[in-house]
């Protein structure tokens, strides 16, 4: 697993064909590479926008994911997408996930991608800083916000513009974290110190230029011709696979009752 590239999205994964694959809190968007899925709230939709969704090839396990109901080391991979958010302990949760996995990828709402589009039921703000997680409890760093953009940035601009998505799928630490690990996450809950300055104080230009570092015009042109490239297969391979969708609940429950 080359832990330096980063994925554009959780189907941008690099998993071998034989690994063993769990997804914690897929919500309403499993991952169709997942072998198994564990979810806490099966039949409440508080923590996610829509109804939890399975394929029918895949093992829903119901559980906690800071007590996992799974052997040390019994995953080769294991995908959390906007979930470590929500966490009560994060670092339970992630000690849970080093347990029970060998690697795999986190992705969580950014810095910015909370600041535009705050939710109510996320706990905790992350970056990605020194290839560490670095997560701050949002109560203590931020006073509840009155404005949200969420619509705009979230179910507006993703869909009726390329370019920004292209920008979003390119850009670290923009609207999203992507965090790919190997055997060990690096992390840090609520350090005291210089990572502070990234969550409470005005962004310095030395804070930008280490999130956000200069690259080459020539780099740029080669992630956005990448970025289009995998936008434009992953749109022609879901128009593919459009009869293999994700199942309700409902519907999952039913096809076990047959098996």
């Amino acid at each position: 697993m080359n832990i330096r590239r980063k994925p554009f999205d959780k189907d941008n994964l690099k998993i071998k064909k034989g690994y063993n694959v769990l997804e914690v809190g897929p919500g309403s968007n499993p991952t169709k590479r997942a072998d198994v899925l564990l979810e806490k709230f099966i039949d409440n939709n508080q923590h996610r926008r829509g109804d939890l969704k399975i394929f029918p090839h895949q093992r829903l396990v119901e559980g906690d994911a800071e007590e996992m109901p799974f052997k040390d080391k019994e995953f080769d991979y294991s995908i959390c997408c906007h979930v470590l958010e929500h966490a009560e302990d994060p670092a339970i949760f992630l000690n849970e996930l080093m347990r029970v996995s060998k690697g795999g990828y986190i992705e969580t709402p950014s810095l910015i991608g909370e600041f535009l589009a705050p939710k109510k039921s996320h706990k905790w703000l992350l970056l990605e800083i020194n290839q560490k997680l670095v997560l701050y409890e949002k109560s203590k760093v931020w006073e509840e916000q009155s404005f949200n953009y969420g619509d705009f940035f979230l179910n507006h601009m993703p869909y009726n513009s390329l370019l920004y998505r292209l920008l979003d799928m390119t850009q670290d630490n923009f609207m999203v974290v992507r965090y790919l690990w190997k055997d060990n996450i690096e992390y840090l809950v609520n350090p005291e110190g210089e990572y502070r300055d990234y969550f409470s104080n005005v962004w310095t230009p030395n804070i930008v230029s280490k999130l956000y570092p200069k690259i080459s015009i020539s780099r740029q042109v080669a992630l956005f011709l990448q970025g289009l490239g995998y936008f434009a297969k992953k749109k022609f391979i879901d128009k593919l696979t459009k009869r293999y969708k994700a199942m309700s609940i409902e519907d999952y429950r039913q096809l076990k009752k047959h098996d």
